[in-house]
């Protein structure tokens, strides 16, 4: 099976995030490469980025992800609280 990577913007006044990059195989492990050395969090989800993988850049996630999408973001904030305070 391909690797697969998403990746995901929020900005205010968006009304959900949007995929800013889609990716199999070589490409998918330059995504992850990619936020690695930028430092932003990679949550490894194969089912969430099958169907993230499904959509276009740009295209703002459909509410069927809405759930998926918050419970990868709660994680990050709460590592990222549990990071401050060490």
């Amino acid at each position: 099976m391909k690797k697969k990577a998403a990746a995901l913007r929020y900005e205010k006044g968006y009304i959900a995030p949007k995929v800013t990059a889609i990716g199999f195989g070589h490409i998918a492990e330059k995504i992850i490469e990619e936020a690695n050395r930028n430092n932003v969090p990679v949550i490894s989800n194969e089912k969430l980025a099958e169907s993230l993988s499904s959509l276009t850049i740009d295209q703002e996630i459909p509410s069927e992800l809405y759930e998926a999408v918050a419970a990868v973001i709660a994680y990050i904030y709460s590592v990222n609280d549990k990071a401050k305070t060490i």
